[in-house]
Parts: C-alpha cells; structure tokens; sequence
C-alpha cells in the first residue's frame, strides 16, 4: 500500500508561512544539503497531492524553469521531476488544470485519497499544501510527517499543524541535523 507523505518547512517556532500569508519561505535554511535531502525524499513519491493555492503558485513557477538561463541545475533538476510527475489537485473552486500530468479532484476527498493509496506505485506526497494538509491530518489519512526544521523565530503566520480535533500518535523513525542547524524529522502515524 502507498502511503501519503507530508513534507513540509517549518521554523522553529512552528510555522509553515509568514505572519502575512506569504508562501515567500525565504527564511528556510535552504542550502546543498537540504536540496540533497529534498532530493531523497522526493525520489521516493511518483505523485504531488495539492490544494488549489499550491498548485497554482506552482503552476505559476515551474514550467518556465526550464527555459530561464538563470535557474540553477537543481531548479532544473526539480523541474524536470515535477513535470513528469502525477499532480493530483484538490479543490472544489477549480473548473480545470492545465499542467501536464495533473488531474482535477472536485470531491470525495476522503475516499480518493483512500483509493490512490490502493494504487500500485510509488508514495505520494503533499509538496507544500499547508492548508489542504490540515485538512487531511483531521481526516487521518497523513501516514508521514517529513518535516525540515530551520534554525530561525518568525514570531506569526500559518502554524504547522492546526484545527486537530483527536490526539494523533507518531513515532520517530529519522532524525537528521545539517550543517545550516536546520533538522530533519521523520514521524510514522502509529494507527
């Protein structure tokens, strides 16, 4: 069975956007090595799961690196791997999307995700959706917590995990420091 994988940054302080709302996440400890590791984890998915937000801001970006003379080769790199990946989009206000390999989910949240983890493949994971994910963590379907902690205080924004109305039990199976001081944890749901 696939299992459904959070990966998300966070700061110290718990939160995954900017006091305003910004996706800017210029505050993540971002270097080779966490690109490195982004690597890793993303080599383990074949699908994306977004909410509408994401997936436009996304949208918006990544199709164009490719032809930008000043994207580096792990943007390349990234866009590449996006672009062939299956992106599954959930949002209830889209009537269409229009990104190669993406597909539009209107309804029936809990069952389709129930399903795609009957699929055969590889995991999926929830690239960034922040919003979406907390919605997910409610319904229980999150299997893997792959978050990155930057060493930073940003005081406000959009807390990592909201709006839980039930206690949900992980484990740690990884933990990882890097050079930047930024750490990544990896929890398992214990069910």
């Amino acid at each position: 069975m696939r299992k459904l994988v959070l990966f998300l940054h966070a700061s110290l302080d718990g939160f995954v956007e900017g006091p305003n709302g910004e996706m800017d996440i210029g505050w993540v400890s971002y270097d080779a090595d966490l690109e490195k590791h982004a690597k890793e984890i993303l080599s383990t998915a074949d699908t994306v799961i977004w909410g509408r937000g994401t997936y436009q801001m996304m949208h918006s970006y990544w199709p164009s690196v490719p032809s930008n003379p000043t994207a580096s080769q792990h943007e390349r790199n990234h866009a590449e791997w996006i672009e062939k990946t299956a992106k599954i989009v959930f949002s209830t206000t889209l009537e269409k999307v229009e990104w190669n390999n993406s597909r539009l989910v209107k309804e029936d949240v809990e069952e389709e995700i129930k399903n795609l983890k009957q699929q055969p493949g590889k995991d999926m994971v929830i690239l960034g959706s922040p919003r979406f994910a907390h919605y997910l963590m409610q319904l229980d379907l999150i299997d893997e917590y792959k978050i990155t902690v930057s060493p930073v205080l940003i005081g406000s924004g959009l807390p990592l995990f909201q709006g839980l109305k039930e206690k949900i039990h992980l484990k740690l199976i990884e933990n990882k420091t890097f050079d930047s001081g930024a750490i990544s944890l990896v929890y398992q749901t214990i069910r």
